[in-house]
């Protein structure tokens, strides 16, 4: 009797133990992105690696797991970790510390702006991020003249909203021609890839466009190693608050990963990072000579480059196949030569790395579709994930070659919303219907995997399915909607930044959809985005962000 007793209380024992492993949670709406079981109220997985156990009713996964550790998170929404498929989180963490200027509704406001964050940064350079000359009363790009009376002595650089222009004051351009080497602002030439802004005599107005502002980032002092840090750091807080449990960040340097890769060592990568190397350079270099990377945690990645076609359609710097509609003459940049770009392509086809190329204008994801297919040949139908990011304004007859060449369209809901009010007048009523066409590629079988771009729009996935659903800004303008045929379905907006983001990433047998042997990566939200109006998809509340099963924000209470 003696041994029966033991043996038994050894087998609870052993019961107990292993249920320790497992944790679960329930809630009263659980959305699994499964199609065989959507909706659920219960969760488990095990702690040791994050991996979904069960997914069902919450009285069976109470019965199947009785001594395993229990959260009910209440009358809330659980839903797939979303996942942001085209972001730069560096880029937002730099503008975190930096003068804000987003939204400002004129030059006057932006100096305004300046002035108040000089006074709490009195040294160096003044930098700041998110002007957009499309708001002001007077669309012209600004000029150092604006900046001049505020500043005359402290160079000053800003970033335009789309990360596809820069300007600066006289101090900064005295800055610039006094980098040793510099060749003279003054004249007519032009940096390949790029545009310097010039007066009727030949002088630089301040304003540089895409490749050109790499010019004045010679004059501008680099970030220390701390600063670097911090800014990595505070990005990733950021994304974490807002519901993100992944991204994919769009053009990462050897450095950038380096330093990424000391977070993951540390576990201080709350995220999940598919990283893309930064264009024909050295991080790609390195994936060539050690092949695709992999962090042993699971939290970071880089098996794919991020390559450039064009410049923006704000700065008229996508390239077009006929002249902007508002700029007679001018067809927009190439930032990349299509035999560069193509060598790049090669290069990283070679590798075994997933192309993304960041493409703009309709000659840009042109010239993108045939360099793929010219690359891929037989491949083009095959399972390669190569990538368009942004596909912002396509030919109508381009779009049905996404799907035949099985080109993922990675598309920002929150572009359409900011950039109505002026994209006609780019390129017109007729190119107009090829613009920001979620639906049309969705009808003509294109993998669509949606994200921000930010910091260039808000690190807030929540505005991307609000403007993916309504095609509406934030006041509701306008009231149907701008050009409402395009409006994707709340499911369908959320399965573009959860399941379809994971397949554009390559991690759909990972993350994406909450299912036994996935990760336990999800957002939880007061309410069900899958049944609030629509206008109320924006302002949805995150009460946490788990990954792996760990939460890794956790709203105030």
């Amino acid at each position: 009797m003696r041994h029966c007793l033991l043996a038994v209380l050894l087998s609870c024992f052993c019961a107990a133990q292993a249920q320790a492993d497992v944790r679960l949670v329930t809630a009263a709406t659980i959305h699994t992105g499964a199609a065989d079981a959507p909706v659920a109220t219960a969760l488990a997985w095990d702690t040791a690696d994050g991996r979904v156990l069960a997914v069902g009713d919450r009285q069976a996964l109470l019965t199947l797991y009785p001594l395993a550790p229990l959260t009910d998170l209440g009358d809330v929404t659980v839903v797939p970790g979303l996942i942001d498929a085209h972001a730069h989180l560096m880029y937002l963490g730099q503008t975190l510390m930096q003068a804000d200027l987003t939204g400002a509704d004129s030059r006057a406001e932006v100096v305004a702006r300046l002035q108040r964050f000089a006074a709490d940064h009195p040294d160096g350079w003044l930098l700041g991020n998110g002007w957009d000359q499309n708001r002001w009363a007077d669309t012209r790009f600004p000029s150092a003249a604006d900046l001049d009376a505020a500043f005359p002595d402290r160079p000053v650089w800003l970033g335009r909203v789309d990360g596809h222009a820069g300007w600066g004051n006289s101090a900064a351009l005295r800055a610039l021609a006094a980098v040793p080497g510099q060749r003279t602002l003054q004249g007519r030439w032009q940096p390949a890839g790029g545009r310097i802004e010039r007066d009727a005599a030949g002088r630089p107005t301040g304003v540089f466009v895409d490749e050109a502002m790499g010019l004045m980032q010679a004059a501008i002092p680099a970030p220390t190693a701390a600063a670097r840090e911090q800014m990595l750091t505070r990005a990733l807080a950021a994304a974490a608050s807002q519901g993100l449990t992944g991204v994919h960040d769009m053009g990462v340097s050897r450095e950038d990963l380096a330093l990424m890769r000391r977070f993951a060592d540390a576990g201080r990568l709350p995220l999940r990072i598919e990283a893309y190397a930064d264009g024909n350079g050295g991080a790609l270099d390195d994936l060539c000579a050690q092949g695709p990377y992999r962090h042993a945690g699971g939290h970071l990645a880089m098996r794919g480059v991020k390559l450039f076609m064009d410049g923006a359609l704000g700065s008229r710097g996508a390239a077009l196949l006929a002249d902007y509609s508002d700029d007679p003459h001018n067809r927009g940049l190439l930032v990349t030569s299509p035999a560069d770009f193509e060598t790049a392509v090669r290069k990283a086809d070679g590798c075994g790395l997933q192309v993304a190329t960041h493409a703009i204008g309709d000659r840009g994801n042109r010239i993108v579709l045939d360099t793929y297919a010219r690359v891929l040949g037989e491949r083009s139908g095959g399972d390669h994930r190569w990538r368009v990011e942004h596909a912002q304004v396509v030919a109508l007859e381009d779009i049905p070659r996404f799907a035949q060449g099985k080109v993922i369209a990675s598309m920002q809901p929150t572009h359409a919303t900011s950039d109505m009010g002026w994209a006609q007048d780019r390129v017109g009523p007729q190119r107009i219907l090829g613009a920001y066409a979620w639906r049309r590629m969705l009808a003509a079988g294109v993998p669509l995997a949606l994200g921000s771009d930010f910091p260039v729009e808000q690190v807030d996935p929540r505005l991307g399915l609000y403007a993916a659903v309504t095609r509406q800004d934030r006041t509701g303008h306008p009231s149907a909607g701008w050009q409402p045929d395009q409006r994707l379905s709340a499911a369908e907006a959320l399965r573009g930044f959860t399941a379809d983001a994971a397949f554009a990433g390559r991690d759909e047998d990972r993350v994406g959809r909450l299912q036994p042997g996935l990760q336990a990566d999800f957002v939880v939200f007061d309410r069900d985005p899958l049944q609030v109006p629509p206008a109320q998809l924006a302002d949805l509340q995150v009460r946490a962000t788990w990954v792996g099963g760990t939460p890794v924000y956790e709203a105030a209470r």
